[in-house]
């Protein structure tokens, strides 16, 4: 018999709800029975111990009775006398071997194993008044109210109660609304174990005095209260060197976690310790980062192999004990962290870190944010050197201990950590920003397999952006590669590649390196990079780009073409036409990538172009002075430069700018004579150019520096780092007078504010003239960028033609 549309209807739509609420209303229903039941197990508890609640006695178990209080004279019950509880308790303990014998009630207790102070509880009921029954009943019940707390512990933890809540949010609801006490936690209720662990380790070791002592002392810090003092903290200190005891290290780090948390409003929990004396929270955070790691380490030694690979032994119930106490004082040192100004205190902090790594690789999430907090401080331009060198060993230490999950996260963390923290970049920023470079490119080293994937793929996101702005040419798209953050991005895989793919390094490892294969797509990526805006407003750029390229060619001996690049910007019209003469100040290239519009056609910016073009053609040429093909490969340069120079000197065309003229001539001296040195040295050679061994070895025991071109280098480099010295002490002797300007400017404010009206007015007179000399000067600003401006229309429009 078919069924009836409805009643497919109904098993389409409403069936599996009813089903699964009918299951839960089982379950609920199953959940009251079971409440039920130990609530009636508990009445008839009491009834046993108190009596019937109606009043009547309780029933007996003990054969040989008195006469009930109820049939009883009042001159029979005052000469039965009255019994001491003590006494009797003491009764109770001298016959503890004959109550034993004695069936009682303990079979209608069940589990219970209480048996003796039930008979003598009977036995104390029989003899006296009920009201002294009831009264041994009440203390018989808060004795097993403390037991059951003592069973309980300190409480669910938060951890566990979040759990209850996703596995099974309706269950979670009943108790919310019918027993709300269930679901209060305790933050110390992780610890409640490790106490357990550390009483039964060291109470077979320390003696009994000892062990007294150690009560002694627990029992001291509960009368002392919530208030954190140096004196706990020294006890703590000392119970850790003596004896690593653990219970001292748990007090530690809930200490620790409340100074992490000090000063913080939190509803769900109160914190356990208060600290008001700065001294103690001094010290407590000197001990907990320098005596929790000795501690975890002498409980849960680590074992480190030849390689670096560390080893924790986690199937152990000591390490399953202790988990919680690490990730509780990681979490604490990660939030301490977020807090911190001090470069003392952060340096000890973060170094604390180092050693907890090994016990932090199974805490994945963890881990995940400290290394964010790592690698934030490592990146950030307000952390100094001695900040970054730590954090940095700590990155280090992750990624040599960590699985190939853990080390990838920590490469593109610090990869990101670069790209933010080169947003800024001036003469106060790049020092760090170069040490981040450096640093980072150590890490690729340690894990080439993995290196070179992370390597490839941050690479090829440069050359979508690169691409992109090739094809969507508008709105301003060049934007996305001439900035800081693309030009530190190229430079710093330029340092990674120089790094770890030099003939000495592998030589080293006895093996060509994997990274090797990125070299030729970084070189195409950086050169269209450079050639993106060819325009004379992006010289800065073109330059930091080539001493990218200069640095990689001169580390793996890879020939990278860079003299065209070069001769582009001699033979643009900034460096053809004559420039104007201007009191600008010189324009710093080593932190600008871009050149301000009123620099433009000046001739402070066409001296300092030239001093490029001069310092890289000759960093460029000196990479091959001892090369067996140097005449060949000079000669086109040469002539070029000859041809420049010769038009330079026509009085209709040229620059009239001798100073750059005699430089450029100085160079192309220096590179004809280095060519026929080589041309005298090749001369004396036996071999064919098919010899390619020989032809490597030409000259390989002559160093660079003797070569005509290389000593002109020595002296341009040493002329170049003079010159730094005396610029880098010009500003900031310029930042000092700025600052004593202020503080003098500020002073002269308050000093008006006391004065009169009349000379108020005076004052105001005065601001005004300052004022009308600013709008001045902004005015001339504004006409000569108008002016640059119109330049740069005509410089495209010669470009075009």
């Amino acid at each position: 018999m078919t069924a009836a549309k409805a009643t497919k209807k109904f098993e389409k739509k409403h069936l599996k709800g009813v089903l699964e609420r009918r299951k839960v209303t089982a379950k609920i229903k199953q959940r009251e029975q079971i409440k039920n039941k130990k609530k009636v197990k508990r009445a008839t508890d009491n009834e046993f111990y108190k009596g019937p609640s109606d009043g009547k006695a309780a029933p007996k178990t003990n054969k040989n009775v008195g006469p009930k209080a109820g049939e009883m004279s009042v001159d029979d019950f005052f000469q039965g006398g009255f019994e001491i509880l003590e006494k009797e308790q003491k009764k109770q303990q001298s016959t503890k071997k004959d109550t034993q014998k004695k069936p009682a009630a303990a079979g209608k207790l069940g589990k219970r194993k209480r048996g003796e102070d039930v008979e003598a509880k009977d036995d104390v009921a029989d003899d006296s008044d009920p009201s002294l029954s009831d009264a041994d009943g009440a203390e018989s019940q808060s004795e097993d109210e403390d037991d059951v707390m003592e069973d309980v512990g300190t409480g669910m933890t938060k951890e566990a109660m979040d759990e209850l809540k996703e596995k099974d949010p309706e269950f979670y609801k009943f108790l919310q609304e019918n027993d709300p006490e269930a679901l209060e936690y305790d933050d110390n209720a992780d610890f409640a174990e490790i106490d357990e662990l550390s009483g039964s380790d060291q109470e077979d070791e320390q003696p009994k005095k000892k062990q007294k002592k150690d009560k002694k002392a627990a029992q001291k810090e509960e009368e002392e209260g919530d208030e954190l003092t140096q004196a706990m903290v020294a006890r703590w200190k000392k119970a850790i060197e003596e004896t690593h005891s653990l219970r001292a290290a748990r007090q530690v780090v809930i200490a620790f976690r409340c100074a992490a948390h000090l000063h913080e409003d939190d509803e769900d929990s109160r914190p356990k310790y208060t600290i008001t004396n700065p001294n103690a929270f001094n010290d407590i955070l000197v001990v907990a980062l320098k005596q929790i790691p000795e501690v975890l380490n002498h409980h849960v030694p680590v074992k480190e192999s030849a390689s670096g690979k560390v080893y924790v032994n986690t199937e152990t119930k000591k390490f399953k004990t202790l988990s919680m106490l690490v990730r509780s004082f990681a979490t604490s040192i990660n939030h301490l962290l977020g807090t911190l100004s001090d470069e003392a205190t952060l340096k000890l902090t973060l170094s604390s870190i180092q050693p907890l790594l090994p016990y932090l690789l199974n805490f994945r999430k963890l881990l995940k944010n400290m290394v964010k907090t790592v690698v934030a401080f490592w990146s950030q331009s307000a952390s100094t050197d001695t900040t970054r060198i730590t954090a940095f060993l700590v990155m280090r230490r992750l990624i040599v201990i960590g699985d190939k999950g853990i080390r990838e996260a920590v490469l593109k963390a610090t990869y990101q950590g670069l790209v933010q923290g080169s947003r800024v970049t001036n003469h106060n920023t790049i020092q760090g920003i170069n040490l981040m470079k450096n640093s980072a490119a150590e890490l690729w080293g340690i894990d080439q397999a993995l290196g070179y994937t992370t390597a490839f793929h941050f690479i090829r996101q440069l050359a979508i952006h690169l691409r992109n702005s090739i094809v969507h040419n508008q709105n301003d798209a060049f934007r996305n590669v001439y900035n800081w953050q693309y030009v530190h991005s190229l430079d710093f895989w330029s340092c990674v590649l120089s790094e770890h793919c030099s003939p000495l390094k592998e030589a080293e490892s006895g093996k060509e390196s994997q990274l090797k294969l990125l070299i030729y797509p970084l070189v195409q990526v950086t050169l269209g990079a450079m050639r993106l805006i060819p325009t004379s407003l992006y010289f800065p750029l073109r330059f930091q780009l080539m001493r990218s390229l200069l640095r990689l060619s001169r580390a793996t001996d890879t020939y990278i073409p860079l003299a065209s690049a070069l001769l582009e910007v001699l033979n643009s019209n900034e460096m053809k036409k004559p420039a104007k003469s201007s009191t600008l100040k010189q324009l710093d290239f080593a932190v600008a990538y871009k050149a301000p519009k009123s620099y433009l056609k000046t001739r402070v910016y066409q001296d300092g172009v030239g001093e490029q073009i001069i310092e890289l053609f000759s960093e460029y040429f000196v990479l091959w002075s001892k090369n067996i093909a140097f005449p060949e490969f000079a000669l086109p340069v040469i002539i070029s430069l000859k041809r420049w120079l010769k038009e330079s000197r026509k009085i209709s065309k040229g620059n009239k700018n001798g100073k750059f003229a005699s430089s450029l001539a100085l160079l192309v001296q220096k590179l004809e004579m280095n060519a026929k040195f080589i041309e005298e040295k090749r001369a004396k050679v036996d071999f064919a150019p098919k010899d390619r061994k020989q032809v490597d070895a030409f000259l390989k025991d002559l160093d660079w520096e003797k070569t005509p071109l290389g000593a002109f280098v020595v002296g341009q480099r040493t002329m170049r780092t003079e010159k730094q010295k005396i610029m880098e002490a010009a500003r900031k002797d310029e930042e000092a007078k700025k600052r004593e300007e202020k503080e003098a400017l500020r002073n002269g404010r308050d000093g008006d504010s006391d004065d009169d009206e009349e000379m108020g007015d005076g004052d105001e007179s005065e601001e005004e003239v300052d004022l009308a000399g600013e709008s001045g000067e902004e005015e001339m600003e504004e006409e000569e960028e108008e002016e640059g401006s119109d330049e740069d229309e005509d410089e495209d429009e010669d470009e075009e033609e």
